[in-house]
């Protein structure tokens, strides 16, 4: 039997301080957070890059 592969947070970090832009649950996510259109937040992206922060910045949170 094999051992239980122990969860860790390793990498969960990086993940939240970026903006998929091809993950439409990450799209609407970030729309419906800063109150921006899905197109809006996805040109955001194309724009400044997928940085968290960044994308944020760009629409005006």
């Amino acid at each position: 039997m094999a051992a239980k592969k122990k969860k860790t947070a390793r990498g969960r970090k990086q993940d939240r301080a970026r903006v998929a832009g091809g993950q439409d649950y990450e799209v609407r996510y970030e729309a419906k957070k800063t109150g921006r259109s899905a197109s809006a937040v996805k040109q955001a992206v194309k724009k400044v890059g997928n940085a968290r922060k960044r994308v944020e910045r760009r629409l005006g949170r």
